[in-house]
């Protein structure tokens, strides 16, 4: 499991969305690093961590990512926000804050979550990954920079980062869909101890704001906060103003 340690302070974990690698953070790090020390994880089968054997599911992610990390609030992106809610509910000891960063604890819609994105795309990526899976990335990252007002830049951006740190194992992007469409957490809202941010791009096309706001509105000791003019992706196009809000909710809970 790759992790890189950047910055001083008191720590803060940080995980990537599917398909991506840590350095997509760079320009929250950049900002970040003079008040946090941050542990910038790659997920199993995707960037530094491609050949790391430890399957992309809930239980056995979190627990391979708590062994390498301190104690410390999560911070997840996206798929990062899925083992980010699953870590802070099962070990709040370990994980004493966590910040969804435009994550829901269920991505998929169904009759008692609308919000959710239609099971048909989910599946529509999955049957791509067989046939063209890197023109199946390149569709997704510009379904995550859509909406946003910096949509061009952060297209850009994230086109870049895709394969910077190499290309991701095929079977772990299957297994990376399949999570964001089986996993269903929302029953961890009632039970999570731990204070939650829960910040979204406001024209997210991929998780919709109002879903977010209906999670941390669920959730104790949780606050929300969106990104105006922003979409999936939010650090990339709005790095001052996500660093500022994770800095805050940090300092504001002694974390």
């Amino acid at each position: 499991m790759h992790v890189e340690v950047v910055g001083r302070g008191p720590p803060l974990v940080l995980l990537h969305g599917w398909a991506m690698h840590g350095g997509v953070f760079a320009p929250l790090v950049e900002r970040m690093q003079a008040k946090r020390t941050l542990h910038i994880v790659d997920l199993p089968g995707h960037g530094g961590s491609r050949d790391c054997d430890v399957p992309l599911m809930l239980e056995s992610a979190t627990k391979a990512i708590l062994d390498v990390v301190p104690v410390a609030p999560w911070c997840g992106w996206s798929l990062g926000g899925l083992l980010a809610l699953h870590a802070a509910n099962t070990q709040p000891q370990r994980v004493p804050a966590l910040t969804m960063l435009c994550a829901t604890p269920k991505f998929v819609r169904s009759d008692d979550w609308p919000q959710g994105m239609p099971v048909e795309v989910f599946r529509s990526f999955a049957d791509g990954l067989r046939d063209d899976w890197r023109g199946t990335l390149e569709r997704f990252i510009a379904l995550e920079a859509f909406g946003s007002d910096h949509a061009r830049d952060e297209l850009r951006m994230l086109q870049q980062d895709l394969f910077a740190r190499g290309e991701p194992a095929p079977h772990v992007l299957a297994d990376g869909l399949s999570l964001l469409e089986n996993s269903d957490l929302r029953a961890s809202l009632q039970t999570l101890e731990v204070p939650s941010l829960w910040l979204a791009g406001r024209r997210d096309r991929l998780v919709d704001p109002r879903a977010m706001e209906q999670a941390s509105s669920a959730t104790a000791n949780a606050r929300h906060a969106q990104v105006e003019h922003a979409g999936h992706a939010p650090f990339l196009t709005h790095a001052d103003v996500v660093a500022r809000h994770l800095l805050d909710f940090l300092e504001d809970i002694h974390a």
